[in-house]
């Protein structure tokens, strides 16, 4: 009876291992993003969420007409150690957004760069290194 709970334990466990890489190859693809293509957009940051597993932006700029849309840009994990804090980016803060675009061509995209007025980045190579989470410059 042993071997056959030990067998059915076994099992179970390499079903929900299967189960958990295959969620987790999905959850981070992002096949979704033409990284093919680079945009650049300026707007008005709306909202920064600093959560996991992934960091979301959300920008408010015109269209071509004028009509302000709403943009969601998706970075990574909070936890990459590429500069960021959760007072990176704040509403109301103007910025410009290099990103891939969404292959649906959508209203958003793969996060890559925030350049402030200033010409602070986020995220900022430097802060990485030590200098700070919005570099110098970068707006308080």
């Amino acid at each position: 009876m042993n071997r056959t709970l030990s067998t059915a334990v076994l099992c179970s466990a390499v079903a929900t291992g299967a189960l958990c890489a295959d969620a987790a190859s999905a959850h981070h693809s992002f096949a979704m993003f033409d990284r093919n293509t680079t945009s650049v957009i300026d707007g008005t940051i709306k909202e920064f969420q600093w959560t996991s597993p992934h960091m979301w932006i959300q920008l408010v700029a015109p269209d071509k007409d004028g009509k302000l849309v709403e943009y969601g840009f998706e970075g990574g994990p909070p936890s990459n150690g590429q500069g960021w804090s959760r007072h990176s980016l704040k509403a109301g803060d103007k910025v410009k957004i290099t990103y891939h675009p969404l292959r649906t061509g959508g209203a958003g995209g793969e996060f890559m760069q925030a350049v402030f007025p200033s010409g602070a980045t986020v995220p900022d190579r430097s802060a990485a290194r030590g200098a700070g989470a919005r570099g110098a410059g970068g707006p308080e």
